[in-house]
């Protein structure tokens, strides 16, 4: 009996979590559990998984049939930008390629040049609206990595988030924090494919589905 209490609690504040991130009143995940369990007056704290899995539920319950025709609709962009930038090795990254999209989602892509200016003045010769660009480091196991983004205005209303990384970490892999597997993503062939056969699939650990 205690075992499903437990499990009924970390459902609940997993559930309070992804609200609070789905209201954007939380941007991280960690603030998010942790408040969540104030909110509920207990100590447990649920996985990023588990709040991942609450936040899908969530924005399919109040963005529904919305939802599905947006993901499709930003897949289908994200592959006119990735082809684009075909010579960069382009990969659909993040919620569009997760397929977990929510209404204030962006598209993910990723590229790999040692040269960021040329990819950007690509994207500006085939009319992108570039917002702004910035550089951005992570510092994991003491070593530090530099990659370029260019944040790009889209005609649908969305958003698309070009990380430039340097051509010598172009097949690098790296474990999600969230859903804990290998970040693999889709090339622009894999997406083709996807929206050929089945638009909106879901790409999840296996053992979410």
């Amino acid at each position: 009996m205690k075992e499903v209490d437990h499990k009924n609690l970390r459902k609940c504040i997993a559930r309070e979590a992804a609200l609070l991130l789905y209201t954007s009143q939380e941007k991280e995940y960690k603030q998010a559990k942790r408040k969540a369990a104030k909110i509920l007056g207990v100590r447990v704290l649920p996985s990023n998984l588990e709040i991942a899995l609450e936040l899908d539920k969530i924005a399919q319950e109040r963005e529904g049939k919305e939802r599905v025709q947006r993901l499709i609709q930003m897949r289908e962009q994200a592959l006119r930008i990735m082809e684009t930038l075909a010579r960069f090795h382009p990969k659909l990254v993040g919620s569009v390629w997760r397929g977990t999209i929510r209404y204030n989602s962006d598209i993910d892509i990723s590229v790999s040049s040692d040269n960021p200016h040329e990819v950007l003045e690509i994207l500006r010769g085939n009319g992108f609206k570039i917002e702004r660009t910035e550089w951005q480091t992570v510092t994991k196991n003491g070593e530090t990595k530099y990659s370029f983004h260019v944040y790009v205005d889209l005609p649908i209303g969305n958003k698309a988030e070009v990380v430039i990384v340097p051509s010598q970490e172009r097949n690098s892999v790296w474990k999600c924090e969230i859903y804990g597997d290998k970040v693999t993503g889709l090339t622009i062939n894999q997406l083709k494919q996807v929206l050929k056969e089945n638009p909106t699939k879901k790409f999840l650990p296996f053992k979410c589905q």
